[in-house]
């Protein structure tokens, strides 16, 4: 974890100027848990990025990912943010969570679905996958 965090760090240091950054209320849902001091350091970095909604289109997707893909009914929330990305046409979605979001095994079946549902799915990747020179 502490490894995960340093290099987050030196990425959003180094490599996110690269890049448009968005979150969504998703987010900053799950950046408020925690210890509260870490999470207000986590909210204030979120409180400079522009914000996606949470549309009735991104929900109705999360919900097909759900039922139609390799994502467990527990992963609601991580459905949600897959599904707000794409809905937007976000071309990356950056995350630590390798249970199911960065997973390859997963990702080709969100694939299929979000292109059968009319949207190109985000590149779901790890701040690592991003540390390279394009």
């Amino acid at each position: 974890m502490a490894a995960h965090q340093d290099l987050t760090r030196e990425w959003w240091e180094s490599r996110r100027h690269l890049f448009a950054l968005y979150a969504s209320a998703v987010v900053i849902e799950e950046a408020q848990d925690g210890d509260p001091e870490a999470a207000a350091a986590r909210l204030a970095v979120i409180s400079q990025l522009m914000l996606l909604d949470v549309t009735k289109a991104a929900r109705d997707l999360a919900a097909i990912l759900l039922r139609d893909t390799r994502l467990p009914v527990k992963a609601a929330a991580d459905a949600l943010h897959i599904a707000t990305a794409a809905v937007h046409g976000m071309d990356y979605l950056l995350t630590w969570n390798c249970t199911h979001i960065a997973n390859a095994v997963i990702f080709r079946s969100v694939e299929a679905v979000c292109r059968a549902n009319g949207y190109e799915p985000p590149v779901m990747c790890t701040p690592e996958e991003l540390m390279v020179e394009p």
